[in-house]
This record gives structure tokens, C-alpha cells and sequence, in this order.
């Protein structure tokens, strides 16, 4: 964010002018005036998006996931609770988005969108279709970079942007951050805690991106023995055989017992540690 502020203090002073040679007392005060409130709108507009993520972007998330030294995401959350998430991560295309959120709605299904602020940049209708349908709006980065190569503040900087991106759009703020291909250390996990976000990645992985077709999909989630109390999965849209397999993937879940919630319903938000399998577990 400190970058963003920088960036508006330059653009201000390119508003205001200095006073040219021969230009009169008066005229250069009247000119003034007019660049000055020129300059007054721009950051009342600037400084309201700043506030907008800093209100809900706090100075970090307190990180209760070193194990051994080392910080983990949430893989799963434990749990008595026959609860598992649904997550897709939307990083290009949109073409299938219609499909998906009717399928989730027929089958009274809430889900987590781990956008990444390209995405939402080029499809804001979606992006407000599946806020406005009640799913979980998450984070993948600005431009799905991998993470672990970035300097500490390019790593919060592709969060933040994609952060004030969605926060613009749509007034929602965001909490949850899926590292890019769900690669991480010790700093993604940190720099997305100072960010204010909950590092989350899955348990059970669709592998729908690698379009083996909708039998495997099915298998990967229903029939690896992966599935349990707590697990999150992983899908994706703009994959070949995702949304056609979508439907088949519910119902089977819900044929094992299993309610489908939203991440933000089945993390908890305090008092947890991690296993070395990045469970998350009630202290």
C-alpha cells in the first residue's frame, strides 16, 4: 500500500503548477484555486479506496501455523462437523461462470471464488453475480505470480491490488488468499498475514486443470479417500470438464454425508493451531 500513497502524492503534485515567469500574483492564485480543487477531489477519491482496504485490511492476522519453524496455509480444518468447502479459483475465462453459479444455486450450494484482480478487471458482472449469489469472494493475486519469487513488497502489493480491485467494486472485503498455484514459504505466508488475510489452500485437488475428463474428476474428489471432515477442495472454472462434472461432484458429496459451506464458515478466525499436514485445529 505504501507504494500506492506514493503514487498519488507524485500525481497530486503534478496537479498543481508552479508559477511561471511574468505570471501575475492574482493569476497564479486564481489558478490555484482551480488546480487546487482539482487536486482536493482526486484525493478524497483516492484516500476513500486507501481507507476502504485499510478498515478491513488490519496491520496483520495473528499466525497461528509455524510448525517446526515453518508457516503453513490451512489445508483443512478439523472438525466434528460433517462440513467441507467447494473452492474455485477464476484466473481466466469466464465462459462457464453462467453454468457453475446455476448449478450451485440448484443444489443450494454456497462456494469460494479465489479471484485474481485481472479477472475481475475483465469480468466485473461475474464478479458481482457471484458476490450477489452469497459465495465467498477470495484472493489469488493480482496476476497469479509465483508468490515465493517476489520481494516482500510485491508480494503485498499483489494482494493489496487485487484486495482494492474487488473492495471498489463491489464493497466487499476480502480475507482469504490462495497462494498462486498453491506456492508458498515462510514470507507468502507472513506478507499475506501482515496483508490482514488467512493463507488457505486445499486437501482434496479436483486436478480439473489438467482436463482428464469428468470420470476423473469425480474420482479425484469421491473416490481417493481424501475426502473427510474438514476438507477443502479444489477446482477451477475455465477448466474443459469442470462445470459438466459439477453436478455429478455435489450430489456425490452430499450422498457421503457431507454439507458444503463456504471457507469463511469452516476456518476458524482465532485461537487454532496447524499440524504438520496444515490442518487447522481448535486450540
Amino acid at each position: 500500500m505504501s507504494q500506492y500513497i506514493k503514487g498519488i502524492v507524485k500525481r497530486v503534485g503534478k496537479i498543481i503548477p508552479e508559477r511561471k515567469e511574468g505570471q501575475s500574483k492574482e493569476g497564479y492564485r486564481n489558478l490555484l484555486l482551480v488546480k487546487g480543487a482539482t487536486a482536493l477531489l482526486f484525493l478524497l477519491t483516492a484516500f476513500a479506496l486507501v481507507r476502504g482496504v485499510a478498515a478491513v485490511m488490519p496491520a496483520s492476522v495473528t499466525v497461528s501455523s509455524s510448525v517446526n519453524g515453518k508457516l503453513l496455509p490451512i489445508n483443512s480444518v478439523e472438525t466434528d462437523k460433517r462440513q467441507v468447502a467447494l473452492t474455485f479459483e477464476a484466473t481466466y475465462g469466464n465462459e462457464d461462470i453462467p453454468k457453475i453459479l446455476d448449478i450451485l444455486e440448484k443444489q443450494d450450494v454456497h462456494a469460494t471464488f479465489f479471484l485474481t484482480g485481472g479477472w475481475v478487471e475483465e469480468y466485473p458482472d461475474n464478479v458481482k453475480e457471484i458476490l450477489a449469489a452469497g459465495h465467498d469472494l477470495g484472493n489469488v493475486g493480482d496476476s497469479h505470480k509465483h508468490m515465493p519469487q517476489l520481494t516482500a513488497q510485491e508480494c503485498q502489493e499483489e494482494i493489496e491490488q487485487a484486495h482494492t480491485k474487488v473492495q471498489a467494486l463491489t464493497g466487499y472485503d476480502m480475507f482469504l488468499f490462495r497462494p498462486p498455484y498453491g506456492d508458498y514459504d515462510n514470507h507468502v505466508i507472513s506478507n499475506a498475514a501482515k496483508c490482514g488475510y488467512y493463507s488457505v489452500r486445499w486437501d482434496v485437488d479436483s486436478l480439473d486443470w489438467k482436463d482428464y475428463g469428468i470420470d476423473s474428476i469425480l474420482d479425484q474428489v469421491l473416490k481417493e479417500g481424501k475426502l473427510q471432515n474438514g476438507s477443502i477442495i479444489r477446482c477451477h472454472n475455465g477448466a474443459k470438464y469442470t462445470a459438466a462434472a459439477l453436478e455429478k461432484m455435489i450430489a456425490g458429496i452430499k450422498e457421503q454425508g457431507y454439507e458444503i459451506v463456504p471457507v469463511s464458515q469452516l476456518i476458524y478466525k482465532e485461537k487454532y493451531h496447524l499440524n504438520t499436514e496444515g490442518r487447522q485445529i481448535k486450540n
